[in-house]
C-alpha cells in the first residue's frame, strides 16, 4: 500500500468502524428478562423483563418457540375483580425504564408445547419500532425461575 492509498483507507476504515457499531448497538435495552416455570398439566405462563428505549418508541410484538401464542398482556382492575387481557403494544417513552412485571404490563406464553422448569431458558424475540418508524429484533435469553418466584428486587 502506498502512502497515498493509506491516506484515503484510513479514513475510509474509521467511517466503516462507526457505521458498524452504530449497527450493534440497539436503540432498546432489556434487563432482568426472566420466565416463570410451570407445574405439568400448566399450558401457560408469564414472561417479565425491563425495556429502555433511548429515542422512544414501542413494544409491538414478541414470539417465542415454546408457545403456540404469545401476546402482550396487561392487568386491570374492574370493580373489585383483577382482569387481564392483551394489548396491542406497550409504549416505551425516551430513556425511562418500562417494567413488565406481575400484576402490570407482561408477555404470557399460550400454548406451551412442553413444561417449563427452573434451570431452563426461554427465547424470547421482541419486535420494537422507535419513533422514527424504524423496526428492530431484540432476542432474549429469559431464565426461567420456580412457578412462586417474584421479580429480583431491582437496583440502580
Amino acid at each position: 500500500m502506498n502512502s497515498n492509498t493509506r491516506h484515503i483507507a484510513t479514513p475510509l476504515m474509521s467511517a466503516l468502524l462507526a457505521l458498524a457499531s452504530g449497527w450493534a448497538q440497539a436503540q432498546t435495552q432489556v434487563a432482568d428478562a426472566w420466565v416463570r416455570g410451570t407445574v405439568a398439566q400448566q399450558k401457560s405462563t408469564g414472561a417479565f423483563l425491563t425495556l429502555t428505549s433511548a429515542q422512544g418508541g414501542k413494544l409491538l410484538a414478541v414470539q417465542s418457540a415454546v408457545a403456540d401464542l404469545v401476546e402482550i398482556h396487561t392487568m386491570t382492575m374492574d370493580g373489585n375483580v383483577m382482569k387481564m387481557h392483551a394489548v396491542p403494544a406497550i409504549e416505551l417513552p425516551a430513556g425511562q425504564a418500562v417494567q413488565l412485571k406481575p400484576g402490570g404490563f407482561h408477555v404470557m406464553l399460550m400454548g406451551l408445547k412442553q413444561p417449563i422448569k427452573d434451570g431452563d431458558t426461554v427465547p424470547l424475540t421482541l419486535l420494537i419500532e422507535g419513533k422514527d418508524g424504524k423496526r428492530e429484533t431484540l432476542q432474549v435469553s429469559a431464565p426461567v425461575r420456580p412457578l412462586g418466584a417474584q421479580p429480583a428486587e431491582h437496583k440502580h
